[in-house]
């Protein structure tokens, strides 16, 4: 069951606010490097979204992974092949305009389009065999499309990932550079509404956040952290890191972290 709200984000698909809150970027089409295939997701009649699945297991536990403006699949690459060296699946997906995906993004179509991204995923996965347990992930734009299947499908989800994820959709929007005057009546209600949706889930949650993080303060991590009611809950604040050097400052504990929070469900999947 979810929760008795509902999320209309329509009142953000105003080309004023699109063009902060999204910074589309194509690929350079380079293949997809050994051990990882390239998946074409389709997600509206005439859309389709791009993935690359690093895969390590039949029995590991797999990673839906929803990236951060800006980036796109093919950045994760190294990553990736980090956590198929301990023996974790990874998938990333795009979204609508990124990579090689098609069609124009939206905060609409950014959590519509989860849905249909899990349920391929979900398929995929069962038809190679794949029987480890499902965790979704969000780095900061996509702790959004993270925390909608969290909300919406946690029959599907077996624990939530959250990385520079936010809590409250108004100051994001104030720090990326949105002109309110495009938003009057604007209220959190209008939002992605992320506290509401992780007072909902409570399955294993892990939250990372960089603790210098100018764009998504730490406060947010820590906002989330509290708000969840998970009895297996985490959080880890990577030292002196901002957003955008959180994996060049952490990353072996912020691999460690997952790692070690992924294997117990893995083990707990196996055996039921």
């Amino acid at each position: 069951m979810t929760a008795d709200f509902s999320v209309d984000c329509s009142s953000l698909d105003r080309p004023e606010v699109l063009a902060c809150l999204f910074y589309p970027r194509r690929g350079d089409n380079r293949e997809a490097p050994a051990g990882a295939c390239d998946l074409t997701i389709p997600v509206a009649e005439t859309v389709t979204v791009g993935a690359r699945a690093h895969l390590a297991e039949p029995s590991a536990a797999n990673i839906l992974f929803f990236h951060g403006n800006g980036e796109i699949v093919e950045d994760y690459d190294e990553i990736g092949a980090c956590y198929v060296e301990r023996e974790i699946n990874f998938v990333a997906v795009d979204y609508r305009g990124y990579g090689c995906a098609t069609g124009w993004p939206s905060a609409s179509a950014l959590l519509a389009d989860s849905h249909r991204i899990l349920d391929f995923i979900t398929v995929w996965l069962q038809q190679r065999g794949h029987t480890g347990p499902l965790l979704v992930m969000g780095r900061s734009l996509g702790s959004a499309p993270a925390l909608e299947l969290a909300w919406r499908r946690s029959d599907r989800v077996a624990g939530l990932i959250l990385e520079s994820a936010f809590a409250h959709t108004g100051p994001l929007l104030r720090r990326i550079g949105v002109d309110f005057s495009a938003l009057p009546d604007f209220s959190e209600t209008h939002g992605f509404r992320q506290l509401d949706k992780i007072r909902t889930f409570a399955k294993p949650t892990l939250i990372i956040h960089a603790e210098r993080d100018r764009l998504i303060p730490s406060t947010e991590g820590q906002a989330l952290y509290e708000a969840s009611p998970a009895p297996d809950k985490h959080c880890l604040m990577i030292p002196r890191a901002d957003h955008n050097t959180i994996f060049a400052l952490g990353l072996r504990p912020y691999l460690d972290s997952v790692q070690v929070f992924a294997d117990p469900l893995r083990f707990v999947s196996s055996a039921s």
